[in-house]
């Protein structure tokens, strides 16, 4: 991939925004951090570096395991000598008391609670073994593909045009053929069959059910989606030195948020707010002057909603209210072009069940660790890749079950 990608590494990683105004870098250089934490609470770098700690020895725990292999595979001896990074004490509980216990600062509680948001999911419903994921960003650092994310996508096309590979874009699948339980190919909405030994869905992977033919099948219940988010896609005609390549404005009120979001199934009173300005690292983003932004707030993953015209604007006007809130500069003079993405527009356009981007939360250990394998268990030649199987949501983890997916292959059908 080095052919084809280049990749630049974030410093700061983050600036956060709280209600009161309060402002906080967050940076993956050590002794800065440390710094920073020690201006906030003195005795929360302690509390820091044992959350460090623990997420360090949950990555050697399932670096060669969760993260490299299928679900409730025969461990190996490599999978044996990993179990000693198995931590006796606060992985195995709820994430918010688990960080609760360890800061007293309620922005920094604030700060850490934000890193489930990262799979979709609430850090009061998900398990302590989410703190992977923070340690795995101080660890290894943010970093970001030179012409933007979609230059993954591109380069992973432009390595399969060098392979000769046949790319068959818009063609919506209808059914999976099979006899006695064997895949015999595909047969698309426009009655065009393609014959195939090997089929890999990265669909949701509860559709796939309807799509073998069942008279029962039912999607993703909407108590076990992943959140969806509003995103708006806005240039800006001006430029905006003081933004950071990511910023977040924080609720004032988090445990709402979530209640609200997960319980209410309604879009937040007061969300928070992660705005990406990649034009301020990469000027290719951007034509001239100017600036690109990201702007998203979570929203629920539901099937009803309409997402109409003024459930967006006053969609919007939370979504604002909160930057202004916040110090975001004003920009609304300043718009020259923008685009709404709703969970209703992620739904349809993605074949994602209400837009939940991550497919299934990971609010206990079922959702967390047991969603669909990658092989099917019913039907030779079906496997399963993408957020909503092994091991989870989330463009790492997704790239994660591709490479998990192509050694199955390799081991069953290649071999």
């Amino acid at each position: 991939m080095d052919d084809y990608l280049e990749m630049v590494s974030m410093n700061p990683l983050s600036q956060y925004t709280f209600d009161d105004g309060y402002t906080l870098t967050y940076t993956s250089d050590l002794p800065d951090l440390l710094n920073t934490i020690r201006n906030v609470e003195l005795q929360d770098v302690d509390g820091f570096l044992r959350i460090m700690r623990l997420g360090a020895r949950i990555y050697e725990l399932s670096k060669s395991t969760f993260m490299s292999r299928p679900p409730m595979t025969p461990p190996r001896n490599v999978d044996i000598s990993a179990l000693k990074n198995i931590p006796l004490r606060n992985a195995w509980g709820n994430y918010n008391k688990v960080i609760t216990s360890h800061f007293k600062s309620p922005y920094l509680r604030q700060l850490f609670n934000r890193y489930p948001t990262y799979v979709g999911s609430s850090p009061y419903y998900c398990p302590a073994t989410l703190l992977i994921i923070p340690y795995i960003e101080f660890a290894f650092n943010g970093w970001y593909p030179l012409g933007g994310l979609y230059r993954l996508v591109e380069s992973f096309l432009d390595l399969a045009r060098n392979l000769e590979v046949t790319l068959l874009t818009n063609a919506n699948v209808e059914l999976i053929e099979h006899r006695n339980k064997i895949v015999q190919g595909v047969r698309l909405v426009d009655g065009m069959r393609l014959p195939a030994d090997i089929l890999v869905a990265n669909c949701e992977a509860q559709d796939v059910e309807g799509m073998l033919g069942a008279r029962t099948s039912g999607r993703l219940k909407e108590s076990d989606r992943s959140m969806s988010g509003l995103v708006f896609l806005v240039g800006v005609k001006r430029s905006l030195p003081q933004l950071r390549h990511h910023q977040i404005y924080f609720s004032a009120d988090y445990r709402k948020e979530f209640d609200e979001l997960f319980h209410d199934r309604h879009f937040p009173t007061d969300p928070t707010v992660y705005v990406n300005c990649p034009s301020r690292n990469d000027r290719s983003v951007v034509p001239g002057e100017g600036e690109s932004l990201f702007i998203m707030a979570n929203a629920p993953a539901n099937d009803d909603d309409v997402w109409d015209k003024p459930m967006i604007m006053e969609a919007r006007k939370r979504v604002f209210d909160r930057l202004y809130r916040s110090g975001f500069p004003q920009i609304d003079d300043d718009i020259e072009v923008q685009d709404v993405w709703t969970p209703k527009r992620i739904a349809s356009g993605y074949l994602m069940p209400g837009g939940a981007i991550y497919g299934t939360h990971s609010h206990g250990w079922r959702h967390a660790f047991f969603r669909p394998p990658n092989k099917d268990r019913n039907y030779r030649g079906l496997y399963y890749v993408g957020g909503s199987t092994h091991p989870g949501g989330g463009t790492p983890t997704v790239l994660l079950s591709a490479k998990i997916t192509a050694e199955l292959i390799r081991k069953y059908e290649l071999e």
